[in-house]
């Protein structure tokens, strides 16, 4: 089996070459995503690790204040309540 490439000039045979290369690697990328390396898709978890953690801040946050309100109100209301009870004491119906 004789080699196409053999009477083809270098110029040619590069170009043909450099058109198979390109078409594998626009193939691969399309089949495996278009990241370019290991190390530029590393970079990712940083960022979601302290976007996670800035949620559950936030979320813990809401959850405190939320309590803490809710806490204040309870305390109104028994306030209210012993205010009710010693003025009904003193002054009787």
């Amino acid at each position: 089996m004789s080699d196409p490439f053999v009477s083809t000039p270098n110029a040619e045979r590069y170009l043909i070459e450099s058109d198979n290369l390109r078409r594998r690697q626009l193939r691969a990328a399309l089949l495996h995503g278009s990241g370019r390396t290991w190390r530029e898709s590393r970079r990712l978890w940083p960022a979601v690790l302290v976007g996670l953690v800035v949620v559950a801040i936030v979320v813990a946050s809401i959850a405190v204040r939320g309590a803490f309100q809710r806490q204040q109100r309870i305390a109104e209301e028994e306030k209210a309540r012993r205010a009710a009870v010693s003025i009904e004491s003193v002054m009787p119906r």
